[in-house]
């Protein structure tokens, strides 16, 4: 497989994540957190299939990073699924993807970086399209609705928080970053999954159960090996642009397959966030 295949692929596959994550009756900690247990077993025999082992003498002093932002991973996880049971897939993706823009107002306030016009007017239109998708419906919106966009939006808010925090990680890359980013999420979700109602994968039923090893092996393992494995191999500009395949297919997947309702202005919103996030994107990268 090409190298952009690869990366068209696990952007494909990442916008389908909603239809089977909506067929798994579980809560949705406990998804996560057999999302990263499964996802972690897949990446592991990947690593011993390829022969790639972790040297972790060189990692030592990254270790408490790599913990901390696998550990914001997994409740990043929790808080997209709890956007999918309360809005649309389509509202919850679009939200989930204003984490760029929040990676664009964090950075130079956290990481002491210059903030160019392009990018607060990038910033500002962004946001412009999030109140469109937001108040699309006025005074009718639904509290479940809102709900829904800010879980997504904390969803973003944790992505973008992992982002910046990966900037500071300089000795592990790719896959083995997210073999560990993934063990840190699952020895944080456990305690926190007991504490909260513990575990009840019985109730998942066969169904249940084949769509949480979908989700584990395909959304999160393969897909994760089928990005960082064509992600050294592409320019910035072409991961800029096909990583927005994923938002694409998800609304694609709301509106298509999952019969959910989006309205014109939302649409236009999404189009905002999406378009000026990639044309800030594009910027930083030429």
């Amino acid at each position: 497989m090409g190298t952009k295949l690869k990366f068209i692929t696990s952007m494909i596959i990442a916008g389908t994540l909603a239809i089977f994550v909506k067929n798994i009756p579980l809560s949705t900690d406990e998804i996560a957190l057999f999302r990263g247990v499964i996802a972690s077993i897949s990446i592991i025999t990947y690593q011993l299939i390829t022969g790639n082992r972790i040297k972790f003498s060189e990692i030592r002093n990254d270790l408490s990073l790599l913990f901390l932002s696998g550990a914001i991973t997994g409740f990043a996880w929790i808080l997209l699924f709890e956007a999918y049971n309360h809005t649309t897939v389509s509202l919850a993706t679009l939200s989930y993807y204003f984490a760029p823009v929040i990676v664009i107002i964090a950075c130079p306030i956290l990481l002491k970086e210059k903030m160019t016009t392009g990018q607060v007017f990038c910033f500002f239109m962004s946001t412009v399209g999030l109140v469109l998708i937001i108040g699309a419906d006025g005074i009718n919106t639904s509290i479940n609705n809102i709900r829904g966009i800010c879980f997504g939006l904390g969803a973003a808010a944790c992505y973008a928080t992992v982002v910046i925090l990966n900037k500071f990680i300089k000795n592990v890359t790719g896959i083995d970053r997210t073999l560990l980013q993934l063990f840190a999420a699952v020895i944080v979700l456990i305690p926190y999954v007991f504490a909260t109602g513990g575990i009840h994968l019985g109730a998942a039923g066969s169904v249940g159960m084949i769509n949480l090893l979908i989700v584990g092996i395909v959304h999160t393992g393969i897909t994760y090996c089928l990005y960082f494995s064509a992600l050294v191999d592409l320019k910035g500009q072409e991961v800029a642009i096909l990583s927005y395949i994923d938002p694409l297919v998800a609304v694609i997947v709301s509106v298509a397959i999952l019969s959910e309702t989006i309205t014109f202005v939302q649409i236009i919103g999404g189009l905002m966030i999406i378009g000026f996030t990639l044309l800030n994107e594009l910027k930083m990268k030429t």
